[in-house]
Protein backbone atom coordinates (compact mmCIF):
# COMPACT_ATOMS: atom_id res chain seq x y z
CA UNK A 1 0.00 0.00 0.00
CA UNK A 2 1.26 3.31 -1.11
CA UNK A 3 0.60 6.04 2.02
CA UNK A 4 1.69 9.87 1.97
CA UNK A 5 2.01 11.50 5.60
CA UNK A 6 1.25 14.78 5.87
CA UNK A 7 1.87 16.35 8.84
CA UNK A 8 4.08 20.50 9.48
CA UNK A 9 6.24 19.29 12.37
CA UNK A 10 9.41 18.37 10.73
CA UNK A 11 10.47 15.26 13.25
CA UNK A 12 6.93 13.76 13.70
CA UNK A 13 6.66 13.58 10.00
CA UNK A 14 10.17 12.06 9.63
CA UNK A 15 9.85 9.67 12.75
CA UNK A 16 6.22 8.74 11.57
CA UNK A 17 7.29 7.74 8.25
CA UNK A 18 9.87 5.78 8.79
CA UNK A 19 8.30 3.81 11.42
CA UNK A 20 5.50 3.28 8.80
CA UNK A 21 8.40 2.85 6.02
CA UNK A 22 9.62 -0.45 8.17
CA UNK A 23 6.23 -2.45 8.04
CA UNK A 24 6.43 -4.98 5.05
CA UNK A 25 2.90 -4.19 3.48
CA UNK A 26 3.44 0.04 3.57
CA UNK A 27 5.69 2.13 1.66
CA UNK A 28 5.72 6.00 2.30
CA UNK A 29 5.74 7.30 -1.19
CA UNK A 30 5.76 11.19 0.08
CA UNK A 31 5.68 13.41 2.76
CA UNK A 32 4.14 16.50 2.65
CA UNK A 33 4.44 19.54 5.28
CA UNK A 34 1.65 21.51 4.99
CA UNK A 35 -2.26 20.65 3.02
CA UNK A 36 -1.80 22.62 -0.19
CA UNK A 37 1.69 20.53 -0.75
CA UNK A 38 -0.58 17.49 0.87
CA UNK A 39 -3.08 18.07 -2.28
CA UNK A 40 -0.61 18.19 -4.95
CA UNK A 41 1.12 14.92 -4.04
CA UNK A 42 -2.07 13.23 -3.27
CA UNK A 43 -3.05 14.20 -6.96
CA UNK A 44 0.59 13.68 -8.90
CA UNK A 45 2.01 10.46 -6.97
CA UNK A 46 -1.51 8.93 -6.58
CA UNK A 47 -1.34 6.76 -2.87
CA UNK A 48 -3.93 4.26 -1.85
CA UNK A 49 -4.24 6.42 1.74
CA UNK A 50 -2.88 10.01 3.09
CA UNK A 51 -1.86 10.36 6.86
CA UNK A 52 -2.80 13.45 7.18
CA UNK A 53 -2.89 15.63 10.80
CA UNK A 54 -6.25 18.09 11.25
CA UNK A 55 -4.26 20.72 11.79
CA UNK A 56 -2.24 22.79 9.10
CA UNK A 57 -0.65 25.64 7.31
CA UNK A 58 -2.27 26.49 4.43
CA UNK A 59 -5.31 24.25 4.48
CA UNK A 60 -6.36 21.70 7.24
CA UNK A 61 -6.36 18.10 7.31
CA UNK A 62 -10.16 18.61 6.76
CA UNK A 63 -10.03 21.16 3.64
CA UNK A 64 -7.72 18.54 1.92
CA UNK A 65 -10.45 15.68 2.36
CA UNK A 66 -12.84 17.81 1.38
CA UNK A 67 -11.24 18.72 -2.02
CA UNK A 68 -10.43 15.04 -2.42
CA UNK A 69 -14.27 13.70 -2.22
CA UNK A 70 -15.22 17.02 -4.21
CA UNK A 71 -13.03 16.08 -6.95
CA UNK A 72 -14.23 12.04 -6.62
CA UNK A 73 -10.30 11.36 -5.41
CA UNK A 74 -9.94 7.88 -4.78
CA UNK A 75 -7.31 8.58 -2.61
CA UNK A 76 -8.60 7.05 1.23
CA UNK A 77 -8.13 9.36 3.98
CA UNK A 78 -6.97 8.59 8.19
CA UNK A 79 -6.67 12.33 9.97
CA UNK A 80 -4.34 12.23 13.29
CA UNK A 81 -5.57 14.82 16.06
CA UNK A 82 -5.24 15.76 19.41
CA UNK A 83 -8.21 17.13 19.65
CA UNK A 84 -11.77 15.45 20.28
CA UNK A 85 -13.95 18.02 19.05
CA UNK A 86 -17.12 16.50 18.12
CA UNK A 87 -17.47 19.29 15.38
CA UNK A 88 -14.12 17.96 13.72
CA UNK A 89 -15.48 14.73 13.77
CA UNK A 90 -18.78 14.91 12.16
CA UNK A 91 -16.89 17.17 9.41
CA UNK A 92 -14.72 14.49 8.89
CA UNK A 93 -17.07 11.82 8.32
CA UNK A 94 -19.24 14.40 5.72
CA UNK A 95 -15.37 14.93 3.99
CA UNK A 96 -15.25 10.99 3.31
CA UNK A 97 -12.66 10.69 6.30
CA UNK A 98 -12.10 7.08 6.84
CA UNK A 99 -9.84 7.03 9.36
CA UNK A 100 -9.69 9.20 12.99
CA UNK A 101 -7.01 8.60 15.55
CA UNK A 102 -5.16 10.23 18.16
CA UNK A 103 -1.16 11.67 17.87
CA UNK A 104 0.07 9.32 20.25
CA UNK A 105 -1.68 5.96 19.10
CA UNK A 106 0.92 3.56 18.87
CA UNK A 107 2.57 2.69 15.72
CA UNK A 108 1.52 -0.68 15.61
CA UNK A 109 -2.06 0.57 16.23
CA UNK A 110 -1.62 3.24 13.22
CA UNK A 111 -0.16 0.54 11.01
CA UNK A 112 -3.30 -1.80 11.89
CA UNK A 113 -5.77 1.10 11.11
CA UNK A 114 -4.31 2.21 7.96
CA UNK A 115 -4.44 -1.51 6.87
CA UNK A 116 -8.37 -1.19 7.99
CA UNK A 117 -8.51 1.40 5.89
CA UNK A 118 -6.87 0.57 2.59
CA UNK A 119 -9.01 -2.81 2.71
CA UNK A 120 -11.94 -0.68 2.68
CA UNK A 121 -13.30 -0.55 6.69
CA UNK A 122 -12.90 2.54 8.76
CA UNK A 123 -10.67 3.20 11.86
CA UNK A 124 -11.24 5.43 15.27
CA UNK A 125 -9.81 6.12 18.29
CA UNK A 126 -11.52 4.06 21.04
CA UNK A 127 -11.06 7.29 23.25
CA UNK A 128 -12.15 9.56 20.60
CA UNK A 129 -14.94 7.72 19.66
CA UNK A 130 -16.53 7.27 23.34
CA UNK A 131 -16.26 11.34 22.92
CA UNK A 132 -18.46 11.57 19.73
CA UNK A 133 -20.89 8.94 21.34
CA UNK A 134 -21.37 10.94 23.97
CA UNK A 135 -22.39 13.91 21.98
CA UNK A 136 -24.81 11.96 19.57
CA UNK A 137 -28.20 13.51 18.99
CA UNK A 138 -29.42 15.35 21.94
CA UNK A 139 -33.23 15.82 20.19
CA UNK A 140 -35.67 13.76 20.88
CA UNK A 141 -37.50 12.18 17.86
CA UNK A 142 -40.26 14.40 17.90
CA UNK A 143 -38.25 18.28 18.57
CA UNK A 144 -36.37 16.85 15.51
CA UNK A 145 -40.16 16.47 13.90
CA UNK A 146 -40.71 20.10 15.04
CA UNK A 147 -37.56 21.76 13.87
CA UNK A 148 -38.10 19.34 10.49
CA UNK A 149 -41.16 21.21 9.68
CA UNK A 150 -40.23 24.82 11.13
CA UNK A 151 -37.36 24.27 8.38
CA UNK A 152 -39.82 23.79 5.50
CA UNK A 153 -41.34 27.67 7.32
CA UNK A 154 -44.16 26.52 8.91
CA UNK A 155 -45.30 28.47 11.69
CA UNK A 156 -45.65 27.06 14.83
CA UNK A 157 -50.18 27.11 14.42
CA UNK A 158 -49.42 24.97 11.59
CA UNK A 159 -46.86 22.38 12.61
CA UNK A 160 -49.51 22.15 15.32
CA UNK A 161 -52.62 21.10 12.54
CA UNK A 162 -49.84 19.09 10.91
CA UNK A 163 -49.14 17.08 14.27
CA UNK A 164 -52.26 16.69 16.32
CA UNK A 165 -51.13 18.86 18.85
CA UNK A 166 -51.59 22.38 20.24
CA UNK A 167 -49.47 25.42 19.69
CA UNK A 168 -48.45 25.74 22.94
CA UNK A 169 -46.65 22.08 22.76
CA UNK A 170 -45.03 23.24 19.44
CA UNK A 171 -43.83 26.23 21.06
CA UNK A 172 -42.47 24.12 24.06
CA UNK A 173 -40.46 21.74 21.84
CA UNK A 174 -39.24 24.61 19.96
CA UNK A 175 -37.88 26.35 22.88
CA UNK A 176 -36.80 22.88 24.38
CA UNK A 177 -34.42 22.45 21.65
CA UNK A 178 -33.24 26.04 21.47
CA UNK A 179 -32.30 25.55 24.41
CA UNK A 180 -30.62 21.94 24.41
CA UNK A 181 -28.61 23.63 21.47
CA UNK A 182 -27.86 26.55 23.05
CA UNK A 183 -29.24 28.29 20.32
CA UNK A 184 -29.99 32.02 20.54
CA UNK A 185 -33.53 31.72 18.38
CA UNK A 186 -35.48 29.10 16.17
CA UNK A 187 -32.97 29.97 12.79
CA UNK A 188 -30.05 29.07 15.73
CA UNK A 189 -31.72 26.15 16.34
CA UNK A 190 -31.95 25.03 13.21
CA UNK A 191 -28.46 25.89 11.62
CA UNK A 192 -26.99 23.94 14.52
CA UNK A 193 -28.72 21.29 14.27
CA UNK A 194 -28.03 21.07 10.59
CA UNK A 195 -24.35 21.74 10.99
CA UNK A 196 -24.36 18.21 13.11
CA UNK A 197 -26.39 16.36 11.18
CA UNK A 198 -29.11 16.16 13.80
CA UNK A 199 -31.78 16.06 11.80
CA UNK A 200 -31.69 13.35 8.90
Amino acid sequence: MKVIVAEDQGMLRGALSALLDLEDDIEVVGQAENGEQALQMIESLAPDVVVMDIEMPYMTGLDVAEKLKERKNPCRVVILTTFSRTGYFQRAMRAGVKGFLLKDSPIAELAAALRNVYSGGRAVSPELALTFWEAENPLTEREREVLKLAREGLSAPDIANKLYLSSGTVRNYLSEAIQKLNAKNRIDALSIAEKNGWLD
